[in-house]
């Protein structure tokens, strides 16, 4: 089996990794065919496409299983919504849904959750919606299908032909039209030929695609199980309250201030008038909050260099930095509009019980 490396790639269970890395597994184009002329022949048998009966529930379908899949080319993506690579992943894998659906292709998005707060059907419902999915999803809190697949990381995509063989799996974000061109082979072979252009969908917000030529920080923890470049002189305190004091971090190190109870996925904000600072450069900054215990609602504010964001500001903030957590997702509350320059970012919570559990960026 060919790999090689071009994109990005959520983290594995065990520690996630931001860095630039895409593994494909039966492409001609890994070494550096013409994937336009290849056809499904050129892409190998990996195995055959394990069951889906260890997921919890479904949404938006049935439980699908050999019955239903049978003489259908199938498109398997494991995803978690607070995931930014995900999120960067969905208009592409929608967009594919809807194009080929009549000619048999079947797309199943696995959820696969990291965080505790993503095991709640309710919280995937939401996301489901914000994001407009309308295939099949498979609810996988328990990690079996994960476990079946032999999976490592967000997002992966698995290709199945219409024989149930697992054809090609592809890692990480982009390589999008070798994805589709995938696609088509699978549909051709199975005597559904394919002359269509390839999609070209759009994306905002935070589904947009990252600008890699400005990428200059990674992915960041604020839990403690993989909590990496913080600031503050006397380290985190496990599970415990205590008053942090503010340290200016360098660039991509990270402080508290005020008094936090540090987990080993979240940071909660004991008291209001708490922040997060931290030293980035990117044009978007990203951060996984989620609202009090009880649901309530926790209002903030975000400054860049000390200042309001003005047009910097992301899709969860206006430009006076005013944003509030509703709920346990993904914020983007910084989209740098001209020049990507470095900055100190910081978010301070007007309320108490906000939960930080890490920052991404674009």
């Amino acid at each position: 089996m060919q790999q090689f490396t071009t994109t990005l790639i959520r983290k594995s269970l065990s520690r996630r990794s931001a860095g630039r890395a895409l593994i494909a597994f039966g492409l001609a184009a890994a070494l550096g065919g013409n994937m336009a002329a290849a056809g499904a022949e050129d892409l190998p048998v990996l195995g055959q496409l394990p069951s889906f009966g260890g997921a919890s529930s479904w949404l938006n379908s049935p439980p699908l299983g050999p019955a239903q899949l049978r003489g259908k080319v199938v498109l398997v993506d494991f995803w978690t919504y607070s995931c930014i690579n995900c999120i960067r992943t969905v208009p592409h894998v929608r967009a594919w849904a809807e194009k080929y659906r009549d000619q048999g292709l079947v797309v199943i998005g696995v959820h696969t959750p990291e965080f505790g707060f993503e095991k709640d059907t309710s919280n995937i419902t939401k996301a489901i919606s914000r994001f407009k999915i309308d295939y099949p999803v498979a609810v996988d809190s328990e990690r079996r299908v994960w476990n079946a697949f032999r999976n490592n990381a967000w997002p992966v995509f698995y290709f199945a032909d219409a024989q149930g063989r697992i054809r090609a799996r592809i890692a990480g974000e982009g390589a999008y039209d070798k994805s589709e061109m995938i696609i088509q082979s699978l549909l051709a072979e199975a005597g559904k030929p394919q002359t269509m252009a390839l999609a070209a969908p759009q994306a905002n917000a935070e589904q947009a695609a990252p600008d890699l030529a400005h990428l200059g920080s990674e992915e960041t923890y604020v839990g403690y199980e993989q909590a990496s470049n913080f600031a503050g002189r006397d380290g985190l305190k496990r599970d415990a309250a205590h008053d942090y004091a503010m340290n200016a971090p360098r660039l991509n190190e990270w402080s508290l201030a005020g008094n936090w109870t540090v987990g080993a996925e979240r940071a909660n904000l004991n008291r209001a008038g708490g922040s997060v600072s931290y030293r980035f450069k990117a044009r978007d900054l990203h951060l996984v909050l989620g609202p009090r215990a009880d649901g309530k609602p926790v209002r903030f504010q975000v400054t860049i260099d000390g200042h309001a964001p003005g047009a910097d500001h992301g899709s969860d903030t206006d430009a006076d930095g005013n944003g509030v957590v509703t709920e346990a997702r993904l914020y983007q509350l910084v989209r740098q509009s001209g020049m990507v320059k470095e900055c100190t970012f910081e978010i301070r919570f007007l309320d108490a019980g906000a939960g930080a559990f890490a920052f991404t960026f674009g």
